[in-house]
């Protein structure tokens, strides 16, 4: 497994949240992928892996987007979202993750 080569206490850190929207349940349908944000220096090994290790599941590939945040107004101030990356972890075929609480 490709575990071995991190450190495991790195890999519980590396997934910061699952992104549930509109888009990411499109993708999930359409590809077998499911989106998380990660942290902003992950790579895709170690993406990889820490969903192998805390999911139980086999990955096909993975894909990262960085995305900027936006400027936006708070008043008379102007500030700025934070930065953000998310993976997009492609499944192998029959492989299946659910956020949901019920049981499939």
């Amino acid at each position: 497994m490709s575990t071995a080569q991190f450190d495991e206490g790195r890999l519980m850190q590396v997934l910061v949240a699952p992104i549930v929207s509109e888009k990411a349940t499109q993708v999930a349908e359409n590809t077998n992928a499911v989106l998380f944000k990660v942290l902003r220096d992950a790579t895709k090994p170690e993406i990889k892996a820490a969903v192998e290790l805390m999911f139980k599941v086999q990955v096909k590939g993975v894909s990262v987007v960085n995305q900027k945040g936006k400027v936006k107004r708070f008043g008379k101030t102007v500030g700025r979202r934070d930065h953000v990356r998310k993976a997009y972890v492609t499944l192998q075929p029959g492989q299946e993750l659910n956020f949901g609480g019920e049981a499939a």
